[in-house]
């Protein structure tokens, strides 16, 4: 592909509209290579030249030799680095040493398990191991061929849910495997960050105190994609000392990233054309090329709407070479449209973040990002999916008309300078810990001597079970009450509240999904238009008892916006940051929302075409935030200009909302905010920025800690944004209980600017 002629062509278009706002040119890498300290046993190195995949490279002789000295290791490294094989080997390795070695590989999917027993079977059979001895254990796994797993198995791969599930709280039946355990590999470790990152500490300490009592202590090998703290994330992740390797010696090509801007459609209002609109005319043009691309959106129903939308702008004889992929799709139908696009039968296809992790589809000449993924190693992860051989490739960055991607879109040094995004976790998150603690129970009795799980607040999580009577301690132990059964399955790792909500479909009688209770009374509330895999169900009852919303389908015309009201108490403070006499304060505090009702608001033009109001109870939960007070001078200036004080707080708060996933690996969603001309607490003008999660998993504390940068980047973002008043990609927020009243753009620069001169 000729990168520049195809970039040539775009703008010479007739559609162009000056959509590319900056293009970063990465230089091709050469790759280097090393030897291992240990040679690999001769029947490996046979097969390893005999497939062609000789020599190492530098970075993955490191890791092995860190492996093979008995260190537990993180790997951080671009896409397409080579990351698998370190494991791979390192795990024949050992098993050929010693036959009754075993090893567990944990992946966040199904898809990339399956995609990883293909490459590591290739390698390994029928010379190295049997098929029988490398197996999968997940939700899909037969019942029959359970009992022959657990007995022939000695490469599991599974993945969290079945390690909480299915392993832990039978691991008698498991003992086999769990006595031999040599290593346990966490592939895509970035991935297990906030709620389910919390979860997933608490969970590796379950299996190391198991295999503690089986007499084995397993190493750790973990793989991520290039994030700022490695070794910090993977010590919190598992408790234990870790080497950190962040070098790359894999050979790429050139890479040529575009952040592509779709054109303002309206100045006043600072609106832009669709991302989805822009994304299907670059697939179509790449398509009309002959170039293969992919073409990544945030929503399965995206991927959908923007397949339409591409394959109605090809003609007839190039309108079956795009697909769409997702999550959702019988695992057979998915690998039929791998197969096709391997073999050259598709050119593009339309994906989710399904194709993100490391999945081998084979080699791309084009990404495509409708919009900015959350984060930045999201971003590289999707557009090293390009350019995994030596040849020049193409990556794009559509911008959404939101404040984070219009940020980067006139900072793009941000984005190519900054050391990546922190991974955030806090297993000691109460709402998290303590059902960890019962199903660790449940396992094992919990010994006062255990150093795995009983510490400081550990201890404290064990006396309020004890003391709600789930916990009782016979001889110096803690056991499950007699009324425990099975905790494990009352545990949903994905979330930090209580027992979710089920969606049933009462047309059809079956169950939709689930939904946390902690976003229940905003997402499922009697008269929600609720998505689930692309199809519109309207909610027709909550039944607050049972947890259990009503939906039928419905084709509707417009979207549901829920209004709610959130009032925040300062429970306790924690740390103070003094500032020229403006403080900064963290510290817990207990958040109360209640919905009051919603707004029907038409699809494409959001014209509101109705409101009612709801009765539902309050909700309450404790959480971690971060506060400041405000410079009097610019409350000063504010009130001699006459200016919306009360906007200008609220806007403060929302695009500082915005820009704080640009310093976290988080979502906006993750992330509650309010703004008051005088809180009863503090008998000030405040702004909280809280964590969404009771408990708090770590957001606020890293915005505590980067509050300059935070507050230079929020100031950066609004006085350099074209709007007059104020737009989604400023200050507007899509998530606003208070349809965005008031907002005053002016009046929030300069409580900001005030903020940094206070420095």
């Amino acid at each position: 592909m000729d990168a520049t002629a195809f970039v040539k062509s775009l703008t010479s278009s007739p559609d162009y509209r000056q959509q590319i706002v900056h293009i970063e040119d990465i230089p091709s890498q050469e790759a280097t290579y090393a030897e291992l300290n240990k040679p690999l046993r001769p029947a490996i190195k046979t097969r390893f030249e005999h497939m062609g995949l000789s020599p190492l490279y530098s970075h993955q002789v490191e890791v092995m030799n860190a492996i093979f000295s008995g260190k537990n290791v993180i790997l951080s490294s671009p896409t397409a680095s080579g990351k698998s094989l370190c494991y791979h080997l390192a795990t024949l390795d050992t098993i050929l040493a010693d036959k009754d070695n075993c090893a567990v590989y944990l992946f966040p999917t199904k898809a990339l398990t399956q995609d990883q027993l293909g490459s590591l079977r290739e390698i390994a059979c029928p010379s190295l191991l049997s098929l029988k001895e490398i197996a999968v254990f997940d939700g899909d796994t037969p019942r029959t061929e359970r009992p022959s797993i657990k007995k022939h198995a000695k490469v599991l791969l599974s993945n969290p849910d079945m390690l909480h599930l299915g392993i832990l709280p039978n691991h008698h039946s498991w003992s086999r495997l769990l006595s031999r355990l040599k290593y346990v590999v966490i592939d895509e470790a970035h991935v297990y960050r906030g709620v389910l990152g919390s979860h997933m500490a608490n969970l590796l300490r379950r299996l190391r105190r198991i295999c503690s009592l089986y007499g084995s202590e397993p190493q750790f090998i973990c793989c991520s994609a290039t994030i700022a703290n490695p070794q910090e994330h993977a010590q919190s992740l598992v408790g234990l000392p870790f080497k950190s390797i962040v070098n790359d010696g894999s050979p790429h090509g050139a890479k040529h990233f575009i952040f592509w801007n779709p054109p303002i459609i309206d100045i006043d209002k600072g609106s832009r054309r669709s991302a989805n609109t822009e994304a299907a005319f670059l697939l179509s043009r790449l398509v009309e090329g002959k170039i293969r691309s992919l073409v990544f959106v945030r929503s399965r129903k995206l991927t959908e709407v923007l397949y339409l939308y591409a394959k109605r702008q090809l003609p007839a004889f190039l309108s079956d070479k795009i697909s769409p992929y997702r999550a959702g799709y019988l695992p057979e139908d998915r690998r039929k449209i791998e197969q096709k696009f391997i073999a050259g039968d598709l050119l593009g296809l339309v994906t989710t973040t399904a194709l993100e992790l490391g999945i081998n589809i084979g080699n791309l000449a084009v990404t495509v990002l409708t919009g900015y993924p959350g984060s930045i190693s999201s971003a590289w992860q999707q557009a090293g999916r390009s350019g995994r051989n030596m040849e020049a490739s193409l990556s794009f960055l559509i911008a959404q008309d939101n404040p984070l991607d219009q940020y980067l879109m006139r900072n793009p040094d941000f984005f190519f300078r900054k050391n990546f995004d922190n991974a955030l976790i806090n297993p000691n998150n109460h709402y998290i810990l303590k059902p960890h603690l019962l199903c660790a129970a449940w396992e094992s009795p919990l010994d006062n001597k255990e150093e795995i799980f009983l510490n400081e607040e550990t201890s404290l999580a064990v006396d309020e079970l004890e003391a709600e009577g789930k916990l009782r301690k016979r001889r110096g132990k803690w056991y499950p009450a007699t009324s425990v059964a099975y905790p494990a399955q009352e545990v949903n790792i994905r979330a930090t509240s209580g027992q979710p909500y089920t969606i049933i479909d009462i047309s059809h009688g079956s169950m939709l999904e689930t939904v946390e209770a902690s976003v229940a009374f905003l997402q499922i509330h009697p008269g929600a238009v609720y998505l689930h895999q692309g199809e519109s169900y309207l909610i027709t009852e909550l039944d607050q008892i049972r947890r259990i919303a009503m939906a039928i389908p419905a084709t509707v015309d417009y979207y549901t916006q829920p209004r709610d009201f959130t009032d925040i108490k300062v429970e306790k403070i924690i740390k103070i940051k003094d500032c020229n006499g403006v403080n900064i304060c963290l510290g817990d505090v207990d958040v109360t929302k209640r919905v009051l009702g919603f707004r029907k608001k038409r699809q494409l033009t959001e014209e509101v075409i109705g409101e009612e109001l709801l009765d539902l109870p309050e909700q309450s939960f404790l959480t971690r935030s971060l506060w400041f007070d405000l410079s009097q001078e610019a409350i000063s200036r504010i009130n001699n200009l006459k200016i919306d004080f009360n906007g200008g707080l609220h806007a403060c708060e929302h695009a500082i909302i915005g820009m704080l996933p640009l310093f976290a690996l988080c979502d906006r969603d993750d992330i509650g905010g309010v703004s008051t001309p005088l809180h009863p607490d503090t008998a000030k003008p405040q702004v909280f920025i809280y964590d969404a999660y009771p408990g708090g998993i770590g957001i606020v504390e890293k915005g505590f800690e980067v509050i300059k940068e935070l507050w230079q980047t929020t100031f950066k973002l609004i006085s350099e944004c074209p709007c007059h008043d104020g737009c989604p990609s400023c200050i507007q927020s899509p998530k606003c209980g208070n349809n965005n009243q008031p907002l005053d753009k002016r009046a929030a620069a300069i409580l900001l600017q005030g903020l940094i001169n206070s420095l």
